[in-house]
């Protein structure tokens, strides 16, 4: 019978068949692991965005809604929290300490506020929760069967928590990494340090040990918070097995959505549709009815050449200097619909291109329907030969309304209106793509002997 640890060990052995990954999947893999990580860990302590505005807060940085500003600022914070705690899993000599641990709970509750509380008399009253530092009063929770259960005494917690990071430094590299994150996440949960927080900062250092042996994250979905909480339970009365087999589980889905992605398929799930549909929505109520549509014309492409593929030509120059001391010299190509030019330098040859050329082109209105930039490398120093290397290709696409952008090495083309530009990042994503896909066809000839 394989349990449920035998099948992480398989699946695990069968991503790192498939790596790396290509970048354009390890990207959208990245994206979907922590708008999933960030919405639901933090759905389940009550945060009320849904994963459309997850989504739309994180990647576009958007507030606008009908949620608190604390609820968005947390949802930041404990983004950055999960990406901190992947940084410092890449350290493999960086201990963990218990300095990080009060880091992280300062980090996701951003600053001191008031919360209301329960006295030990039952009466109701409000207490500043600050963050960063230990409890200095009991908390305790109700059980589902009406029992109340008290989490560590304030005294107790320095020394208890000391005892957990000896704990884990010493079970390191001898547990099973599954066991040794769900047990990590147990423990810090019995003692419950924070007057508040400790369920998020749980699920980040569960993640930590995750990032730590190069697994990808749990996700403990918000509508699975019933079983995951009766697993927790059954740990309580001393069951560990039942909450590491959950734990385990939740690991199996992430794998196999890792698999997925090195495959080059689709990982959206059954929903995913949905919360897609809802962001457009939002997306689309925020455009003015008034804007205007602009369409292919002399102005527009003119200006699509010197706000968008300028500036790509300019990273892509600067991208191609890394690649020429493995090469005799280069020669760049810029085509248009009926005209070109060639040169060295890709950004100088586009200047020249885009003032000469392409402005007489649009003089005599000429329909320009496709712009490329393209690159090759003459003779690689490293091998005997007198090959000419693509170094790849950028096109750019001019359709009725919007422009595309085609590119070697990026398995889906970009689009946009004619009125967007892109983003720095999106320019990088782009070269960086170019220049991938080209260095992964340098090493294969190097390998073969420059056949």
């Amino acid at each position: 019978m394989i349990t449920s640890l035998n099948k992480v060990d398989i699946l695990t052995k069968q991503l790192r068949e498939l790596l790396p990954m290509d970048p354009a999947d390890r990207q959208r893999l990245t994206k979907k692991f922590r708008l999933e990580f960030n919405y639901n860990s933090n759905h389940i302590e009550g945060n009320t965005l849904t994963y459309g505005e997850t989504e739309l807060l994180l990647i576009l940085g958007d507030t606008k809604g009908s949620h608190t500003m604390r609820e968005y600022e947390e949802m930041n914070a404990h983004d950055l929290a999960f990406q901190m705690v992947e940084e410092w899993a890449k350290d493999k000599e960086r201990p963990l300490t218990e300095r990080d641990i009060k880091n992280l709970n300062e980090i996701i509750l951003v600053r001191p506020f008031w919360k209301d509380a329960i006295t030990p008399e039952g009466n109701l009253t409000r207490r500043m929760i600050k963050v960063g530092d230990y409890k200095e009063y009991p908390n305790s929770v109700r059980l589902q069967n009406g029992e109340v259960f008290e989490y560590a005494r304030p005294s107790d917690v320095p020394i208890l928590m000391q005892e957990l990071i000896d704990w884990y430094r010493s079970e390191e590299g001898s547990l099973h990494p599954v066991v040794l994150a769900a047990m990590l996440h147990y423990k810090f949960v019995r003692i419950h340090p924070f007057d508040d927080g400790n369920g998020r900062i749980s699920r980040l250092l569960m993640n930590y040990v995750m990032f730590r042996n190069d697994l990808p994250p749990v996700i403990i979905r918000s509508s699975e918070k019933v079983n995951y909480l009766h697993a927790l339970n059954r740990a309580d009365i001393g069951d560990h097995e039942v909450f590491i087999d959950y734990v385990a589980q939740q690991v199996i889905w992430s794998l196999e959505l890792a698999i997925k992605a090195a495959n080059g398929e689709n990982i959206d799930e059954v929903g995913d549709l949905d919360k897609k549909l809802a962001q457009l929505k939002r997306k689309i109520a925020q455009v003015s009815d008034n804007r205007v549509e602009l369409k292919r014309s002399i102005e527009v492409i003119r200006s699509v050449a010197r706000d968008v593929i300028a500036p790509i030509a300019i990273e892509w120059e600067n991208k191609l200097k890394e690649f020429d001391t493995f090469f005799f010299s280069r020669s760049v190509h810029i085509a248009a619909t009926g005209t070109g030019k060639q040169g060295i330098s890709m950004s100088e040859t586009f200047d020249q291109f885009y003032k000469e050329q392409l402005a007489a082109s649009l003089k005599k209105g000429t329909l320009i329907t496709e712009i490329k930039l393209m690159v090759s490398f003459i003779r690689l120093r490293s091998v005997q030969n007198n090959t000419n290397y693509n170094g790849g290709e950028i096109k750019f696409l001019f359709h009725m309304n919007a422009y595309e952008i085609e590119c070697t090495g990026l398995k889906k083309s970009i689009s946009k209106l004619y009125d967007q530009t892109l983003s720095k990042n999106e320019i990088m994503h782009i070269v960086d793509h170019v220049g991938n896909w080209f260095l992964n066809n340098i090493e294969k000839v190097i390998e073969n002997g420059g056949s």
